[in-house]
C-alpha cells in the first residue's frame, strides 16, 4: 500500500510549503512572546539583584548576588502598605459596582421591546469619542462634594460604554428575546428570570467584565491625581509614579546621615523594580482563575446563532 506525499493532519495532506510556513510562524511568535515576557522576567530578576550589579548591566538572564534590600525598603515605609490597601479597596468596590450597573444595563438594552434603546445606546457611544473634558469634571465632582473622599475613586471608571456594548452584543447573540417571552407565559417575572437564568449563562461575559474593571481600577492613576490630596488617600499607583519619575526611594531623602542617602540612592533602582512587581503582582495572580472565560468573552458577539 502506497502512502501519498507529505504527512497528513487532520486528513489534509502537508504540503513542504505548508511545514516552512509553520517553522516561520513558529519562530515569529516565539520572538513575539520573548519581547513580551522578557522586560517583565526582566524587572523580576533585576528586584532580587545587587543594584550595583543591575547598574552596571551585568544582570541579563540569571539574577546575580540575590538581595532582598529593595523589598525591604519598600515594606518598610507604610505608604506603601497604605496604598495598598486602598487600592485594593478602590479595585474590589469598584469592580463589584461596575458589574452591578454594566449587566444589567448590558441585557436591558440587548432586549428589542425596551422603549428608547435606541436613542440611549447612540448617547452612550457618543460619550465614547467625546467628554465634556477634565474642567467640567472637576467642577461636577467638586460640586457633589466628593473630592479628597474614597467614594470619588470608587465611582469614577465604574462604567464603560464599550463593555456595555460587549453586554449588550452577548445578550443579543446567546438569549434571545423568545426565551424571555416563554418565560412570561409560565408566569416568570423579569427579575427572577434575571436573576434565574440570564445572570448563570452570563459567567463568561461576566468573568471578562471583572477583569476589565479590576485592572482599569488597579492602575488607575488619573483620577487619584486629580480628585485626591489626602496622602491617606492615595491609591498605589500615585506612590509608584513618585518613584518612577523622581528616580528617588520612599524614605525621606532629606537624612542627615550621609552614609544612609548613599545606601538608599544606591538601591533606588531596584526599590522601583521591586514596586512594579508588589503593585502588579496580584492582577497575575488574579488572571489564571478566569483565563478559561478570557477567549469566550473577547469572542462575545462574532459568532451569531
Amino acid at each position: 500500500m502506497t502512502h501519498a506525499k507529505g504527512s497528513s493532519r487532520h486528513g489534509i495532506r502537508e504540503t513542504k510549503a505548508d511545514r516552512v510556513f509553520d517553522v516561520i510562524v513558529t519562530i515569529l511568535v516565539a520572538l513575539i512572546t520573548f519581547s513580551i515576557a522578557y522586560p517583565l522576567y526582566f524587572i523580576v530578576i533585576a528586584s532580587f539583584s545587587n543594584p550595583d550589579l543591575v547598574a552596571s548591566g551585568q544582570v541579563i538572564l540569571i539574577p546575580k548576588d540575590i538581595s532582598i534590600s529593595g523589598y525591604t525598603y519598600i515594606f518598610r515605609d507604610p505608604r506603601i502598605m497604605t496604598g495598598y490597601l486602598n487600592t485594593f479597596l478602590y479595585t474590589v468596590l469598584g469592580t463589584v459596582l461596575a458589574l452591578c450597573i454594566t449587566i444589567p444595563a448590558g441585557y436591558a438594552l440587548s432586549r428589542r421591546d425596551m422603549l428608547g434603546r435606541g436613542i440611549i445606546m447612540k448617547i452612550m457611544v457618543f460619550t465614547m469619542y467625546f467628554s465634556g473634558g477634565l474642567i467640567p469634571s472637576y467642577l461636577i465632582v467638586k460640586g457633589l462634594n466628593l473630592v479628597d473622599t474614597r467614594l470619588v475613586l470608587i465611582i469614577l471608571g465604574s462604567f464603560s460604554a464599550y463593555n456595555l456594548i460587549i453586554c449588550k452584543t452577548f445578550y443579543e447573540s446567546n438569549i434571545p428575546i423568545e426565551v424571555q417571552e416563554a418565560a412570561d407565559i409560565d408566569g416568570c417575572s423579569i427579575p427572577r428570570f434575571f436573576f434565574s437564568i440570564v445572570i448563570p449563562l452570563s459567567k463568561a461575559t461576566i468573568a471578562i467584565m471583572a477583569l476589565y474593571y479590576a485592572v482599569a481600577h488597579w492602575n488607575d492613576f488619573f483620577n487619584g491625581l486629580i480628585y485626591v490630596n489626602k496622602q491617606a488617600l492615595m491609591p498605589l499607583q500615585l506612590f509608584l509614579r513618585d518613584i518612577l519619575i523622581s528616580g528617588h526611594t520612599l524614605t525621606n531623602s532629606n537624612t542627615a546621615d550621609p552614609e544612609q542617602l548613599l545606601n538608599m540612592q544606591r538601591i533606588a533602582r531596584t526599590i522601583q523594580y521591586g514596586v512594579i512587581i508588589v503593585s502588579s503582582l496580584p492582577i497575575l495572580v488574579f488572571y489564571p482563575f478566569i483565563q478559561k472565560y478570557f477567549v469566550k468573552g473577547v469572542m462575545v458577539g462574532s459568532i451569531k446563532g
